[in-house]
């Protein structure tokens, strides 16, 4: 089975409906190109710093214009839709920071809320704390597509590999890791952590990222980048504007990986032990 995957890399703003236009234009490129699955970043159609700053311009699932939009654009276009995140008034005062994968009628095939929380500080005092906004998922889920079985995380998510290692034991053949991905980490660590997620599940992993410095100021990475299970990067963004990336996605060559390191089948369960340190004793002669 094969078939052409595609990352829509934005820069997106404060405002959600210029954010929607700014995606629809790019997933339809990437559509019109042959793409059958196409990833949006983390934070689609809003990125906004401040806890009431969110809560005043987003609306419960059932009424987001996101959600609506990214469904018709699904159907029209006869595509699997993956919108990395929105984010979503839970109806209890918390945020969720919601992915979307619309199956090619417009229908919602599956949801996923962001696991781990991004509540660091970091060099040059750039602090986050997305506990403050957004309430924590907890599960994990792959989805049966007519393609592949595809794993969902977003961003900081990416940080935690028993959460992949479990997809993959699932049977996910995709995962993915649509991002936010702040200028400063992304330097750091991006594409080490992408392609490690790659290398040890035998896995395609997709990872679609904002870039560019922001409406609200912030300044994130880019490098949108598609990685095969042996950890070449078949596609990766060049620099942090927005645009659209694409490769095709060869499930024959998981099996290949698979196969030559069969490490899903080689892993055990083991125990972790503290002891006492045995020490050498001096011998004096």
């Amino acid at each position: 089975m094969t078939f052409k995957a595609a990352c829509v890399q934005l820069r997106s703003t404060r405002s959600i409906d210029d954010n929607i236009e700014t995606a629809s234009t790019l997933i339809t490129k990437a559509a019109q190109d042959g793409a059958a699955y196409v990833q949006t970043p983390e934070m689609t159609h809003l990125v906004e710093t401040g806890s009431q700053n969110v809560k005043a311009k987003i609306a419960l699932e059932q009424a987001d214009r996101g959600v609506a939009a990214f469904s018709d654009l699904a159907r029209s276009l006869r595509i699997w839709l993956h919108i990395g995140s929105l984010a979503i008034d839970r109806g209890d005062g918390k945020v969720a920071n919601r992915a979307f994968l619309f199956a090619p009628d417009g229908g919602l095939a599956g949801t996923y809320d962001k696991i781990h929380m991004f509540d660091v500080d970091l060099d040059h005092g750039e602090s986050w704390r997305e506990s403050n906004t957004y309430e924590p998922g907890v599960t994990s889920p792959v989805f049966e597509t007519d393609m592949a079985n595809i794993g969902m995380a977003i961003c900081y998510d990416l940080r935690f590999p028993a959460l992949f290692r479990r997809q993959a034991h699932a049977g996910a053949h995709v995962l993915t890791a649509p991002a936010c991905f702040t200028k400063q980490t992304g330097r750091a660590h991006w594409h080490t952590l992408l392609r490690a997620r790659a290398i040890e599940n035998h896995a395609f992993v997709v990872a679609a990222a904002q870039g560019g410095r922001h409406e609200d100021g912030r300044e994130t990475f880019g490098h949108s980048l598609i990685v095969d299970p042996w950890g070449a990067i078949l596609a990766e963004a060049d620099g942090d504007d927005p645009c659209v990336i694409m490769a095709e996605i060869d499930l024959a060559a998981l099996d290949t990986a698979r196969t030559r390191i069969p490490v899903l089948t080689h892993e055990r369960e083991f125990d972790t032990a503290f002891g006492q340190l045995t020490r050498n004793k001096t011998v004096t002669l």
